[in-house]
């Protein structure tokens, strides 16, 4: 399974996805952009596609909601023990009040991995980062077991971007 993405104007992905009904897009809005998503096994109709292998996926991309996109740039030598260990993450956020999706992307064509997750409202997603399950399932975070101490495999600091999902 392949995720597509694509950015502009919410209006004009609007259209995009509006004429494409049967394609599996999703829209994702924030203040200043907007992106439109496509999960397919077939090739993207985007002219100039990010293009992402899905590694693991957990439920539909569908409906309203909040997206959570994680950026984690990692160098080519990292990506063995990345995927690796997202291969062994405990999967604790699937029983969380409000989730509705996970997606583990690998990037085609640039060094920068997203973990995206979808919740039915913001509540939902700042709720699990203050549960026991988010804590579990980050605790190596700032050990000598963590990944994030492995700098070597980081080229960049990661960043998060948040969306709304819209219908």
């Amino acid at each position: 399974m392949n995720l597509y993405m694509t950015s502009g104007t919410a209006d004009y992905l609007h259209k995009i996805k509006e004429e494409n009904l049967n394609e599996g897009m999703i829209l994702f809005q924030a203040e200043d952009n907007s992106v439109l998503v496509h999960e397919t096994v077939q090739d993207s109709l985007f002219n100039e596609p990010r293009k992402y292998e899905v590694l693991d996926s957990v439920g539909e991309l569908t409906g309203k909601g909040f997206a959570v996109l994680n950026n984690i740039p990692v160098t080519d030598e990292g990506r063995p023990n990345f995927e690796y260990r997202f291969n062994q993450r405990a999967r604790l956020i699937e029983q969380e009040p409000g989730f509705k999706a996970i997606r583990v992307l690998r990037p085609i064509s640039s060094d920068t991995y997203i973990i995206m997750t979808i919740w039915e409202n913001e509540s939902s997603f700042k709720k699990w980062q203050e549960s026991k399950a988010y804590e579990r399932a980050h605790q190596k975070r700032g050990t000598s077991e963590g990944i994030d101490q492995q700098k070597s495999i980081f080229p960049r600091p990661s960043y998060v971007t948040t969306y709304n999902v819209v219908d």
